[in-house]
């Protein structure tokens, strides 16, 4: 090792001896920021969805493929709909981290208990129409007539509303009740929705109730099966005034099919608008996913909805999560559209923190090169101490015995090491140390004088 190159690693080691107990301290700042903050996302999360074949199962594969990208996993766990996912999120034990709600699935949503405080929304995602399908023969049998023009006309048909647990049941029951429909009139079925559309198809049952976005495939195959149609509300204004949770929509004609001209006019319906809920302790990192994903599977327009109306702030019963509200306000974060999402995330959550450590450390960390110039120059002055005491025992002590101090403190001397730029001073305690021993020296008895012979 060439002697420049053993002065800088010395150097080098003065100087993170020195600098050490901050280097330390910032690193267990950093640490205890990093567990708080806890700026990485969990990699799984299970998204509660609906019946196999509907509308949320369909979305649920769409987020999942999207999360997967950025190395998150989503477990897709089919529910009977909106209304066990809500029993889902409340329920610690369920593992449910996020689901899809219809508006109005739940009354109790609109009661202030203690369970819906621990819920977030994260936006409207798209609408959900109520689809109303029946059988032409069996308006013609029951009503005299081709079509169904009011939900009163329902007393005596059988209907099939959903079943417990989805949206479509409690849904039915307050547009039941708002039409003064008598429950014993009405012969009501809660089957599941594939074996009801079986059931409609078989004859069995004379109407079945979907509330599903269109991309339901269940939705899709009904619109053109023969001898079913599709009821129109045209009350759906008056509807949409009477419950805050539904709109009045149109779904426009010819849209299924335009060479077949299918719908043949514009059918009016009104819908309830599904979101995204999750619970209160969710990653924030994990909703900032969901959001982005949201925008790219929602954004497109469809037969309800113009380009980018959704996913949107409105419309949602509970309070809307912070995560949620910064997304709507500024977008897709700035660092996650230049860098990969884990560098981002962590750089967006842990910036706050760096600044306040850094605020704290800058004036904390000027008083290194004080304590590394004190750390080096006291490897020389701390042998001026033991000079002084020969020096200040020249005449008081055998000279002798000061030589051999002195040669002590010299030898010592001769194996300390300082920088370069410091050299000067070890050279000065050098030429201090000869100094004084020439004056021991010079204090010695000589020998006897030999006088002129007589």
């Amino acid at each position: 090792m060439t002697a420049n190159l053993r002065h800088t690693l010395l150097s080098f080691r003065d100087l993170l001896a020195t600098a050490g107990p901050f280097i330390g301290i910032t690193v267990v700042l950093l640490v205890l920021a990093y567990v708080v903050l806890d700026p990485t996302p969990p990699r799984k999360v299970v998204l509660a969805t609906g019946a196999a074949q509907g509308a949320y199962a369909e979305f649920g594969k769409r987020y999942a493929d999207v999360l997967k990208g950025y190395g998150v996993q989503v477990e897709l766990r089919n529910t009977q709909g909106a209304a066990e996912n809500l029993q889902l999120l409340r329920d610690p034990n369920s593992g449910v981290d996020i689901a899809f709600v219809q508006g109005g699935a739940d009354e109790s949503l609109r009661a202030a208990d203690d369970d819906d405080a621990r819920l977030v929304s994260l936006g409207s995602l798209f609408y959900e129409p109520v689809w109303l399908f029946y059988r032409t023969d069996s308006a013609q049998r029951l009503l005299k007539s081709p079509a169904l023009e009011s939900l009163s006309q329902l007393a005596g048909w059988r209907l099939n509303i959903g079943a417990p647990g989805s949206g479509a049941p409690n849904l039915m029951d307050k547009l039941i009740d708002a039409n003064h429909i008598d429950l014993p009139t009405l012969t009501l079925m809660r089957q599941p929705a594939t074996p009801a559309v079986v059931d409609l198809l078989a004859g069995d049952i004379d109407a079945l109730v979907f509330a599903s976005a269109p991309e339901s495939l269940l939705v899709q195959m009904l619109l053109q099966a023969p001898g079913i149609a599709l009821f129109d509300f045209g009350q759906a204004d008056a509807y949409s005034r009477r419950f805050a949770f539904l709109s009045a929509v149109t779904l426009p004609r010819g849209v299924v099919d335009l060479a077949r001209d299918l719908p043949a006019r514009d059918v009016r319906l009104i819908a309830p608008t599904a979101t995204l809920v999750a619970r209160t302790g969710t990653h924030p990192a994990l909703i900032q996913l969901f959001m982005q994903a949201a925008q790219q599977i929602h954004s497109t327009p469809g037969w309800f909805q113009r380009k980018r109306e959704f996913p949107n702030p409105g419309s949602t019963e509970q309070p809307l999560a912070k995560e949620a509200q910064r997304f709507y306000a500024n977008g897709t974060p700035l660092l996650q559209r230049y860098l990969p999402f884990w560098l981002a995330n962590l750089v967006d959550r842990m910036w706050p923190v760096l600044l306040s450590i850094l605020a704290i450390l800058i004036p904390v960390s000027r008083m290194v090169p004080p304590l590394y110039e004190f750390r080096i120059r006291s490897r020389v002055f701390r042998w001026y101490g033991q000079l002084r005491s020969v020096e200040d025992a020249i005449g008081k002590r055998p000279a002798t015995e000061l030589l051999g101090e002195l040669a002590a403190i010299e030898t010592h001397v001769e194996h300390v090491t300082v920088p370069l730029s410091y050299a000067d001073e070890l050279y000065a305690l050098r030429s201090h140390i000869q100094m004084v021993g020439n004056r021991l020296r010079a204090a010695l008895p000589g020998p006897p004088a030999i006088g002129p012979a007589a």
